[in-house]
C-alpha cells in the first residue's frame, strides 16, 4: 500500500471470591438462541495441548490448555461453511466463579496469550481465564491472509508517496494491488463476515461451550468495541463487563482519526516533556523546540533510509511506526529515547525493532497476520470516506493537530484509504448504544491514553451507564498490568469481577 499520510493514520488506529450472581436461567430463556445454532451453542470443548495451535500459541506455559470450538462462518445460514475459534484456557486454582473470557484488543491481535491475564490475583482463584483468537486471526481458522512476508517487507522498503496528484494516484494503486490480493487470498464470502458483529455471536458461543450461563468478560481497546456491542446484543446474557481503553461506538472513523492525532501529540508532548529534562535527550533542552527537533532527525529518512543490520534499513514510514509503538506506554520512553539517539547518530535499529513489534514481524522474517486482520475487520465494521474532499481534509486536519507527524508535504489533497476500496461493504455504523435490561457495568479510562483518549471511556460509560475508573497516568490500557498497572484499579476491578460490587463513584486512581 502507499506509504503516504493515510498509510500513517492507519497504523495510528491499529488498532494485552463470592458466589456467581444466579442470572444464567432467566438470561437464557429471556434472549431465545436462533433457530438451527443448537449444534454450536450444544458443542462440547474437547481441551488439550496448545502445540497444535501454532506460533499464536508458543509462548504459553505448560498449564494453559488449548481447543478449539466450531461457529457458522455466516449466522444467516448455519448449515453453510463454519469456522474454528482458537481458545486457551488457565484453569481458577480456587472456589471456581465461571469463566473470565478476555480480549487484549487489535482488531487482529492474537488473544491466547490472556489466558495468563491476572497472576497472582484473586481473579486466578475465582475464574477460569479464557483467551481467544476471534475469527479470521491467529490460530483460528480460516486466516485473513493478504501479502506474503516478502510482499510486505517490500511494502515497507517502498518509498513515501507525496500527495501530489501522482502520488496519490500510485497510492491508490498499490492500495488497489493489496485490495486484490486480499480478494483472492481470504475470497470475498469470508471477508464480508469477519467484523465486530459477527465476533459477539462467536462471543456468545464461546460463553454457552463454556458452560456459563452468563458472560464475564474484560475487554482491551478494540475489545472494548467487542463487549459493548456484546452488551447490546445480548444484555441478559452479561453477568459482569471490564472495558478498558474505550473504543466510543459513536465516532465515525474521520473523528476516530483526528481524535488518536491529538492523543498521540499529546503522548509525544508529555515525552518530550520529560525528556528534556534528561542528559542528553535528543529533542534538546526546550521543550518549545521538541517538535522541530523531532522532524529534524526524521524528514532525512523520506529520502534516504536509515542503515540497519539486517539490510532493510530504516525507512520513514516505519520510524513513524516505531515512535507511534513507543508513545503506547511511558514504559517506553527510554527506548524510544535510545532510538533516536542512535538515529541521530545515523542508524536505525532500534526504531526499525519496534516497527516490526508493531505490525508483528517475527525474528524469521515471517509475520503474524496482524495488519491484514485489522485492516479486514475495520474496513467491515465501518463506513468508508470516499469522498476526496473529506479525504483531502482529514489529511490537513491530521497534521494540523499531530504536528509532530506532519512531514510538511500537505497539500489539501490525500489518497482515499483503503477501505474506499474494500471488495465488501461495511456491517456496522457509528451509533449511540441504548440497552434496557443491561447489568452494571465498568469502563476504565487513562487520562493519557494516545490511542483510545480519555474522552472516548467517557462517552461510553455514559451510554452504558456503566460505572467509570479514571486512571491518570500516560499509557495505553491499565487492568493488570504487569509493569504499568495500578493497585488501586485493580482492586476496584477485582471486587467488582469477583462480588459485583460498583466501585465508587468518581473513583480517580
Amino acid at each position: 500500500m502507499g506509504r503516504g499520510r493515510g498509510a500513517f493514520m492507519l497504523v495510528m488506529l491499529m488498532l494485552v471470591v463470592a458466589a456467581c450472581a444466579d442470572t444464567g436461567t432467566e438470561a437464557e430463556q429471556s434472549t431465545p438462541r436462533p433457530a438451527g445454532l443448537g449444534k454450536f451453542y450444544d458443542q462440547t470443548v474437547q481441551w488439550g495441548d496448545c502445540g497444535e495451535l501454532g506460533e499464536s500459541a508458543e509462548f504459553l506455559p505448560p498449564v494453559v490448555q488449548c481447543a478449539r470450538v466450531t461457529v457458522p462462518i455466516d449466522y444467516a445460514q448455519p448449515d453453510g461453511p463454519t469456522a474454528r475459534i482458537a481458545l486457551s484456557r488457565l484453569e481458577a486454582t480456587g472456589q471456581r466463579i465461571g469463566s473470565l473470557v478476555i480480549n487484549p484488543g487489535g482488531p487482529g491481535v492474537s488473544g491466547l496469550f490472556t489466558a495468563v491475564t491476572g497472576l497472582d490475583t484473586p481473579v486466578a482463584e475465582r475464574f477460569d481465564r479464557i483467551g481467544f483468537d476471534p475469527r479470521g486471526v491467529g490460530a483460528s481458522t480460516p486466516l485473513i491472509s493478504c501479502w506474503t512476508a516478502e510482499q510486505r517487507d517490500a511494502e515497507r522498503a517502498e518509498p513515501q508517496e507525496d500527495n501530489s496528484p501522482e502520488g496519490i494516484a500510485e497510492s491508490e494503486a498499490d492500495i488497489g494491488r493489496y485490495v486484490d490480493s486480499c480478494t483472492q487470498r481470504s475470497g470475498t464470502d469470508f471477508l464480508a463476515h469477519v467484523g465486530t458483529r459477527e465476533v459477539v455471536q462467536d462471543l456468545d458461543v464461546i460463553r454457552a461451550v463454556l458452560g456459563d450461563d452468563a458472560l464475564t468478560y474484560l475487554g482491551y481497546s478494540y475489545g472494548t468495541r467487542i463487549g459493548a456491542a456484546y452488551a447490546e446484543k445480548f444484555p441478559t446474557r452479561v453477568r459482569a463487563l471490564v472495558l478498558d481503553g474505550a473504543v466510543d461506538p459513536q465516532q465515525d472513523p474521520l473523528q476516530e482519526s483526528l481524535r488518536q492525532a491529538a492523543g498521540f501529540q499529546s503522548a509525544f508532548d508529555a515525552y518530550a516533556a520529560d525528556c528534556v529534562q534528561r542528559p542528553d535527550c535528543p529533542l534538546g533542552t526546550d521543550p518549545t523546540q521538541a517538535v522541530h527537533q523531532f522532524r529534524e532527525l526524521l524528514d532525512p529518512l523520506w529520502d534516504t533510509p536509515a542503515p540497519t543490520e539486517d539490510q532493510r534499513g530504516l525507512t520513514y514510514g516505519d520510524a513513524t511506526t516505531g515512535v507511534g509503538q513507543a508513545l503506547y506506554s511511558d514504559e517506553l520512553w527510554p527506548t524510544l529515547t535510545a532510538a533516536l539517539l542512535q538515529l541521530r547518530d545515523g542508524r536505525g535499529d532500534t526504531l526499525l525493532a519496534l516497527a516490526d513489534l508493531y505490525v508483528g514481524r517475527r525474528d524469521d522474517g515471517s509475520y503474524s497476520n496482524r495488519e491484514d486482520a485489522f485492516n479486514a475487520i475495520r474496513c467491515v465494521d465501518d463506513p468508508r470516506i470516499t469522498d476526496r474532499a473529506v479525504a483531502g481534509r482529514q489529511d490537513t486536519e491530521f497534521r494540523a493537530i499531530a504536528p509532530f507527524l506532519d512531514d510538511g508535504r500537505g497539500t489539501g489533497a490525500a489518497p482515499l484509504e483503503l477501505c474506499a476500496f474494500w471488495p465488501v461493504p461495511n456491517t456496522s455504523e457509528p451509533h449511540r448504544i441504548s440497552v434496557a435490561g443491561l447489568p452494571k457495568t465498568v469502563v476504565v479510562s487513562t487520562t493519557g491514553d494516545p490511542a483510545t483518549p480519555y474522552q472516548a471511556g467517557v462517552d461510553l460509560a455514559d451510554q452504558l451507564d456503566a460505572a467509570l475508573i479514571t486512571h491518570q497516568g500516560d499509557q495505553h490500557t491499565v487492568v493488570f498490568g504487569e509493569d504499568v498497572g495500578s493497585a488501586c484499579v485493580d482492586e476496584a476491578v477485582i471486587a467488582y469481577l469477583i462480588d459485583l460490587t460498583e466501585p465508587a463513584p468518581g473513583l480517580t486512581c
